[in-house]
């Protein structure tokens, strides 16, 4: 794959050639084929929840979708030469992405975790939904302030805070106010 595929153009282009027709994949997944077919051609962000509903029905890591690379030994990330980064949802139904994901490791292979720079930008509006995949997640915060909403229950994080959760609850991560976040997160998701 190119490392200038978009992540919709990567989903298509492994979907067909794993010989799987659209509407095979969307129901995998458990999407509409409208909307699998908006993810294909970018005209809808992926949430994370969504990218890896794609992923396990596809039997490929979550990296796939972000990285060409693969190194067997230790990878090391420089602040100078993150990637341009990736948006994804945190409003499964919007086109804006408010997360800004930058893989920390996108050149490992075989990995089991995929650790993430992300950039949290405020919500346009107050309007989000949960969504829920299998795995878990780690999100350290190192600026700004963060809201989890996860299940019934509602967490604000700020500078030096963290949070480990089961991604199996229904969730979102987003901004806690008008200012933007950065964070660390570490995604564990099993294909």
């Amino acid at each position: 794959m190119s490392a200038n595929k978009s992540i919709g153009k990567r989903i298509e282009a492994l979907r067909t050639q794993k010989e799987i027709s659209i509407e095979e994949l969307a129901e995998r997944c458990g999407f509409s084929v409208e909307m699998m077919a908006k993810l294909e051609s970018d005209k809808l962000i992926p949430s994370l929840g969504h990218l890896i509903k794609v992923a396990r029905a596809l039997g490929v890591r979550l990296g796939t979708f972000l990285d060409d690379v693969s190194n067997v030994g230790p990878v090391v990330s420089r602040k100078k030469d993150l990637s341009k980064g990736s948006s994804f949802s945190s409003q499964n139904s919007s086109v804006n992405g408010n997360l800004d994901f930058f893989p920390l490791a996108n050149a490992k292979s075989d990995r089991a975790m995929e650790p993430f720079f992300i950039d949290i930008h405020p919500l346009t509006n107050k309007e989000f939904s949960l969504s829920s995949h299998e795995g878990e997640e780690f999100l350290f915060v190192l600026s700004g302030n963060v809201e989890i909403s996860y299940g019934k229950d509602t967490y604000y994080l700020s500078q030096g805070d963290s949070i480990y959760y089961d991604s199996l609850i229904e969730h979102n991560v987003h901004a806690a106010d008008q200012s933007p976040a950065q964070i660390i997160g570490v995604v564990y998701a099993p294909i």
